[in-house]
């Protein structure tokens, strides 16, 4: 009985129920500003990561973009491969400076699959600072796919210099081309809109809770979830209590013996 044995089998469909999450993460240099420790976007992988690893059947992607987007890992269930790429995401992923919104919100209308308009999120994660496009009315676009966007915001609005490592390994703050040292401030305004817009919800992240744990609990949890994968699974009967049964009344048997 211990052996459990096995014979004979009935097949049972097996149905995955979850969200599509799709979180694009800034990558530009404004990013490497310590106001949030160690800095901006070293604090937004630590948290990404632990969001995925509490995951349940949601499908993960991941957009890294500055000035163009570019989608690095399309939706997955695994996570693994997810973090995989997530920890190859640095300042130099995406060569064209500056920030731009609208091609992170550009690119994920394009990795969701069509279909279904409901269970997708679009989760950004930046400062901000949009230097180019309209990204209220790709906002707008976004809306009428079903992708309710959430921003989470980075930094302060005091603002932070940025330190660049140099080719000798030394580090200075990033300069204009004036020579003046750039300051780098967390723009909320931008964000909140953006999130309006879909019905979403705007958080501000801090040193002590980030905002992606709190996102999932308030919002994302309460979503209603979509069947994006379904197989069917050959599953066998388990014949122990054949023997498990044999030897109950062999040891009644001794007993009356």
């Amino acid at each position: 009985a211990l052996m459990r044995p096995q014979w004979g089998f009935r097949w049972q469909e097996v149905k995955r129920r979850g969200l599509d999450i799709v979180v694009a993460l800034d990558v530009s240099k404004s990013m490497l500003a310590s106001d949030i420790k160690p800095d901006r976007l070293q604090r937004a992988k630590l948290a990404i990561r632990d969001f995925a690893q509490n995951l349940k059947g949601d499908r993960i992607g991941l957009i890294a973009f500055a000035g163009s987007a570019f989608l690095e890992c399309p939706l997955t269930v695994d996570y693994g491969g997810f973090l995989l790429s997530l920890q190859d995401v640095d300042t130099s992923t995406i060569p064209k400076g500056g920030t731009s919104l609208s091609s992170a919100i550009k690119e994920a209308l394009r990795s969701f699959p069509t279909g279904e308009k409901k269970s997708r999120v679009l989760v950004i994660i930046t400062d901000g600072e949009d230097h180019e496009g309209n990204p209220e009315a790709l906002a707008q676009e976004a809306k009428k796919g079903g992708i309710i966007i959430f921003c989470i915001g980075i930094g302060t609005s005091e603002g932070e210099l940025i330190f660049v490592e140099e080719q000798e390994g030394t580090k200075e703050f990033l300069k204009d081309n004036q020579g003046n040292a750039v300051k780098t401030r967390l723009n909320e305004e931008a964000l909140q809109k953006i999130a309006l817009a879909t019905n979403g919800m705007y958080i501000r992240s801090t040193n002590a809770e980030f905002g992606l744990d709190l996102l999932y609990k308030k919002r994302l949890s309460a979503m209603e979830k979509s069947d994006f994968e379904s197989k069917m699974n050959k599953l066998y009967e388990e014949r122990y209590q054949i023997f498990l049964g044999l030897g109950l009344l062999l040891i009644l048997a001794e007993t009356i013996i």
